[in-house]
Protein backbone atom coordinates (compact mmCIF):
# COMPACT_ATOMS: atom_id res chain seq x y z
CA UNK A 1 0.00 0.00 0.00
CA UNK A 2 1.61 3.11 -1.66
CA UNK A 3 0.27 6.39 0.68
CA UNK A 4 1.11 9.78 -0.04
CA UNK A 5 0.51 12.95 2.68
CA UNK A 6 -0.26 16.41 1.47
CA UNK A 7 -0.06 19.37 3.75
CA UNK A 8 -1.48 22.51 3.00
CA UNK A 9 -2.26 26.44 4.60
CA UNK A 10 -5.75 26.75 4.52
CA UNK A 11 -5.84 29.30 2.15
CA UNK A 12 -7.67 29.11 -1.45
CA UNK A 13 -4.92 28.96 -4.09
CA UNK A 14 -3.34 26.06 -2.67
CA UNK A 15 -6.55 23.75 -3.34
CA UNK A 16 -5.25 24.09 -6.84
CA UNK A 17 -1.77 22.24 -5.81
CA UNK A 18 -3.79 20.04 -4.60
CA UNK A 19 -5.88 19.19 -7.08
CA UNK A 20 -2.80 18.51 -9.55
CA UNK A 21 -1.42 16.10 -7.15
CA UNK A 22 -4.10 14.08 -6.63
CA UNK A 23 -4.42 13.72 -10.24
CA UNK A 24 -1.03 12.56 -10.91
CA UNK A 25 -0.82 10.11 -8.07
CA UNK A 26 -4.25 9.02 -9.14
CA UNK A 27 -3.40 8.56 -12.42
CA UNK A 28 -0.17 6.87 -11.23
CA UNK A 29 -2.12 4.34 -9.16
CA UNK A 30 -4.33 3.48 -12.07
CA UNK A 31 -7.58 4.93 -11.63
CA UNK A 32 -9.03 5.09 -15.83
CA UNK A 33 -8.08 8.12 -17.69
CA UNK A 34 -12.09 8.83 -17.79
CA UNK A 35 -12.74 9.71 -14.32
CA UNK A 36 -9.50 11.71 -13.84
CA UNK A 37 -11.79 15.27 -14.42
CA UNK A 38 -13.73 13.83 -11.66
CA UNK A 39 -11.14 12.89 -9.17
CA UNK A 40 -9.54 16.66 -10.00
CA UNK A 41 -13.20 17.99 -9.42
CA UNK A 42 -14.07 16.26 -6.39
CA UNK A 43 -10.75 16.86 -4.19
CA UNK A 44 -11.09 20.10 -5.54
CA UNK A 45 -14.75 20.45 -4.16
CA UNK A 46 -13.40 18.79 -0.73
CA UNK A 47 -10.40 20.61 -0.25
CA UNK A 48 -12.01 23.93 -0.93
CA UNK A 49 -14.77 23.28 1.73
CA UNK A 50 -12.23 22.43 4.26
CA UNK A 51 -10.29 25.44 3.58
CA UNK A 52 -13.67 27.31 4.15
CA UNK A 53 -14.53 25.78 7.36
CA UNK A 54 -10.87 26.97 8.30
CA UNK A 55 -11.32 30.30 7.84
CA UNK A 56 -14.58 30.83 8.86
CA UNK A 57 -13.76 28.76 12.07
CA UNK A 58 -10.47 30.92 12.41
CA UNK A 59 -8.29 27.59 12.51
CA UNK A 60 -4.67 27.98 11.94
CA UNK A 61 -3.97 24.33 11.47
CA UNK A 62 -3.40 22.70 7.97
CA UNK A 63 -5.77 21.06 5.50
CA UNK A 64 -4.88 17.12 5.09
CA UNK A 65 -4.89 15.16 2.14
CA UNK A 66 -4.36 11.55 1.98
CA UNK A 67 -3.97 9.50 -1.11
CA UNK A 68 -3.56 5.87 -0.52
CA UNK A 69 -2.99 3.51 -3.29
CA UNK A 70 -4.72 -0.79 -1.81
CA UNK A 71 -4.20 -3.37 -4.64
CA UNK A 72 -7.65 -2.82 -6.14
CA UNK A 73 -8.65 1.08 -5.11
CA UNK A 74 -7.50 4.38 -4.82
CA UNK A 75 -8.72 6.12 -2.02
CA UNK A 76 -8.29 9.90 -1.43
CA UNK A 77 -9.15 11.27 2.24
CA UNK A 78 -9.07 15.20 3.05
CA UNK A 79 -9.43 16.22 6.44
CA UNK A 80 -10.34 19.46 8.52
CA UNK A 81 -9.64 19.98 12.20
CA UNK A 82 -13.08 22.51 12.07
CA UNK A 83 -15.57 21.67 14.92
CA UNK A 84 -19.20 20.40 12.86
CA UNK A 85 -22.72 21.08 14.10
CA UNK A 86 -25.67 18.93 12.88
CA UNK A 87 -27.63 21.23 10.60
CA UNK A 88 -30.74 21.58 13.37
CA UNK A 89 -27.97 23.59 15.69
CA UNK A 90 -27.87 26.16 13.20
CA UNK A 91 -28.31 29.31 15.28
CA UNK A 92 -26.90 28.26 18.63
CA UNK A 93 -23.56 29.91 19.63
CA UNK A 94 -20.22 28.97 17.83
CA UNK A 95 -22.69 27.49 14.86
CA UNK A 96 -22.04 28.57 11.27
CA UNK A 97 -25.13 30.44 9.68
CA UNK A 98 -27.99 28.65 7.90
CA UNK A 99 -26.04 30.22 4.03
CA UNK A 100 -22.67 28.61 5.39
CA UNK A 101 -24.70 25.32 6.19
CA UNK A 102 -26.40 25.63 2.41
CA UNK A 103 -23.24 25.75 0.86
CA UNK A 104 -21.69 22.77 2.68
CA UNK A 105 -24.21 20.58 2.06
CA UNK A 106 -23.94 22.01 -1.78
CA UNK A 107 -20.54 20.83 -1.78
CA UNK A 108 -21.05 17.63 -0.32
CA UNK A 109 -24.13 17.02 -2.61
CA UNK A 110 -21.72 17.85 -5.66
CA UNK A 111 -18.88 15.26 -4.11
CA UNK A 112 -21.20 13.07 -4.09
CA UNK A 113 -22.96 12.70 -7.77
CA UNK A 114 -18.81 13.08 -9.29
CA UNK A 115 -17.74 9.64 -6.78
CA UNK A 116 -19.73 6.87 -6.20
CA UNK A 117 -18.09 5.96 -2.56
CA UNK A 118 -18.02 8.71 -0.43
CA UNK A 119 -17.68 8.43 3.63
CA UNK A 120 -18.74 11.60 5.41
CA UNK A 121 -17.06 11.92 9.15
CA UNK A 122 -17.78 14.49 11.56
CA UNK A 123 -17.44 15.76 15.06
CA UNK A 124 -16.34 18.22 17.19
CA UNK A 125 -12.30 17.82 16.41
CA UNK A 126 -12.38 17.77 12.76
CA UNK A 127 -14.25 15.79 10.03
CA UNK A 128 -12.88 13.91 6.99
CA UNK A 129 -14.14 12.91 3.71
CA UNK A 130 -12.95 9.69 2.25
CA UNK A 131 -13.70 9.18 -1.52
CA UNK A 132 -12.38 5.82 -3.45
CA UNK A 133 -12.30 4.77 -7.02
CA UNK A 134 -11.63 1.40 -8.11
CA UNK A 135 -8.18 0.96 -10.25
CA UNK A 136 -7.46 -0.87 -13.34
CA UNK A 137 -4.69 -3.69 -12.48
CA UNK A 138 -1.36 -3.52 -14.13
CA UNK A 139 -1.15 -5.22 -17.49
CA UNK A 140 1.45 -8.67 -16.68
CA UNK A 141 4.10 -8.46 -19.76
CA UNK A 142 5.07 -11.35 -20.78
CA UNK A 143 8.37 -12.04 -21.65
Amino acid sequence: MATVELRFSALPEHVRTARLVAAAVARRAGVDEAVLDEVRLAVGEACSRAVGLHQSGGISAPVTVVLTEEEKQFSIQVGDEARHQPLHAVGAPGVVDEADAEEDEMGLAVISGLVDDVEVTAGENGGSIRMTWPTNPSPTILP
